[in-house]
């Protein structure tokens, strides 16, 4: 055990130690925290200690946390009184990142309603897919998502709330009294809530498929808002830097507020005070632009953005004196990427990267500081509230360092699929909840192999798409790479290879293909090598999504055995 591995594990043991802040309780549905707030509505009562210091920051405006308060307290009311929402009802959320984004999110859970954030990239029939299954009874959107359900709500007789949308014709949350003393009513509308009861509805990336709808109750939403404040302050001391002295964090979202990553993200931000800045949509010289204006200290992005900005940086020659942090999830991070951003900033900077999924709520296991940079591969140590398992092929427990499917359980797993019994079940053995990616630990962390439904089986050998990407990656011209399985009259399948290359690049596909051979067995080093001028095809939350790409790859003449 490495000394900063040895430092981290002494942290988080004493962390989460009996009478310790993040403590555990056993329970037959795993590790529950003992501490901390019960539901969403209280965590947000919470923020009310940070009054005027800014909370969401975005162009000209700016929302304090007193100011949110108010305002999503105010329309928490009007859902009950204008709407005759009760609590259990279900209220759409689909716009870009937007401060009403939040305001409608947390009015939700201070009425007792079920918030379900859609995705702000689909279109009409996407959206209206979701929205039939979910069965809404009010729809806030801005005026993209509103044009794009507003036939589907006008159909069920359903009431669309909308921002920035003038002239459509529907209720504008703009326009309402959301400011002033008189604005909330009598306080907190009059609703009793749970832990137990459903907090949320979000819909998966439906990269395989139609989109399934996670249910989430507040016990598990309030697991996710600490786990990664035991993961910010695990990083705090394990750096001998006193919690108490740390500035206040001003971090650039990148992330889409309907996604869980954003969730974990502003959590810790919530809890402490910090300011959020947003963006319309990303664009790197923005995103420059803004860390220079508002001296962000803190970024928070899929790890292609991540890329993107640092790149700018550097092509800009711009030295971000402000950064202290740069965190990424939603996707796997290169390994490079934290040993780049320890190199470009002299150790000024953290690396975060953190492991999660839409049904745990967000991020559940992360590596940081000085283990990340050590340590790349490793998606890190779970968070006390969940435990883990490497589970073979009856779902008994492996032994470190054998691969086997990743299955987790505890506090801020879901609760199950809405309207999808047999999903449901498939998704959970004997109370463990099957994740679909293949790991292996090693020492307490965990390292993700591949995803279980996306290994290349050639010529029945297995070939991890990551470990592959992440050789390519490790090639100075390389900017994006994803591997893929390509059918195969024979071996079954082969592995092919499609590769962005930097602008200036002179490596070819036969260089690629030296460059992995040098590294790895000769079976898995890939047969086609497909160079692609444009970026890969991913989704809202900067996933790449394979089987578009694996459609377009087989399309191509070039593929041996193609259909």
């Amino acid at each position: 055990m490495t000394p900063a591995l040895a430092k981290l594990v002494r942290v988080q043991a004493a962390l989460s130690a009996p009478g310790a802040p993040f403590a555990t309780a056993d329970t037959p549905d795993g590790p529950h925290y003992r501490q901390g707030p019960r539901t969403l509505r209280e965590l947000l009562d919470t923020t009310l200690a940070h009054g005027d210091r800014p909370f969401l920051l975005a162009g000209s405006r700016e929302l304090t946390y007193a100011g949110h308060h108010t305002a999503a307290t105010a329309l928490a009311h009007r859902y009950r009184t204008r709407y005759g929402l009760r609590p259990g009802d279900r209220v759409v959320i689909a716009m870009r990142n937007l401060p009403e984004w939040q305001i409608a999110f947390w009015a939700t859970q201070l009425a007792g309603l079920v918030a379900v954030p859609l995705n702000a990239w689909w279109e009409r029939e996407e959206l209206g897919y979701a929205l039939d299954d979910c069965e809404p009874g009010l729809i806030v959107a801005d005026r993209e998502r509103a044009e794009r359900t507003e036939r589907w709500a006008a159909a069920r007789g359903v009431p669309l709330l909308t921002v920035g949308a003038p002239g459509l014709g529907h209720d504008r949350l703009e326009e309402l009294p959301l400011d002033g003393p008189a604005a909330s009513g009598a306080g907190l509308p009059p609703v009793e809530i749970s832990p137990e009861d459903q907090a949320t509805l979000i819909y998966t990336s439906g990269t395989t498929g139609h989109p399934k709808g996670v249910a989430a109750t507040h016990r598990a939403w309030c697991a996710a808002a600490q786990n990664p404040r035991f993961f910010a302050l695990s990083a705090m001391l394990c750096a001998d830097v006193d919690p108490v002295a740390v500035p206040l964090h001003t971090a650039l979202m990148t992330y889409p507020f309907f996604h869980v990553a954003a969730f974990t993200a502003l959590f810790p931000l919530m809890a402490s005070g910090g300011a959020v800045v947003l963006m319309h949509k990303w664009d790197a010289a923005e995103a420059l632009r803004l860390i220079a204006g508002h001296r962000i200290t803190a970024y928070y992005g899929v790890p292609a953005t991540a890329l993107g900005l640092l790149d700018a940086a550097d092509a800009a020659g711009e030295e971000l004196p402000t950064m202290r942090a740069i965190s990424t999830g939603g996707s796997a991070a290169p390994p490079g990427l934290a040993r780049r951003i320890a190199r470009r900033f002299g150790g000024r900077v953290e690396a975060r990267n953190g492991y999660g999924l839409t049904e745990t709520c967000g991020g559940v296991i992360a590596n940081l500081g000085a283990r990340y940079v050590e340590q790349p591969d490793s998606i890190g140590r779970p968070a006390p509230a969940v435990e883990v398992r490497i589970a073979g092929p009856t779902g008994a427990a492996l032994p470190d360092g054998e691969i086997g499917e990743l299955w987790l359980r505890g506090q801020p797993v879901f609760s199950g699929y809405r309207n999808n019994p047999e999903a449901t079940a498939a998704a959970f053995t004997d109370g463990w909840f099957r994740t679909g990616d293949l790991a292996r630990l090693q020492g307490g962390e965990v390292y993700i192999v591949d995803r279980l439904k996306d290994i290349v089986i050639r010529g029945g050998e297995n070939v991890y798409c990551i470990e592959v990407e992440g050789v390519l990656f490790d090639h100075p011209e390389v900017a994006d790479a994803a591997v893929i399985g390509v059918p195969h009259p024979v071996l079954g399948e082969e592995v092919a290879a499609v590769v962005v290359l930097r602008p200036g690049a002179g490596v070819d596909a036969d260089g690629l293909r030296d460059h992995v051979a040098a590294r790895l067995a000769s079976f898995k080093v890939p047969t086609h090598v497909f160079l692609r001028g444009t970026g890969l095809p991913r989704n809202p939350t900067g996933k790449i999504v394979k089987r578009a790409l694996r459609a377009e790859v087989i399309a191509q003449e070039a593929v041996p055995g193609a259909t």
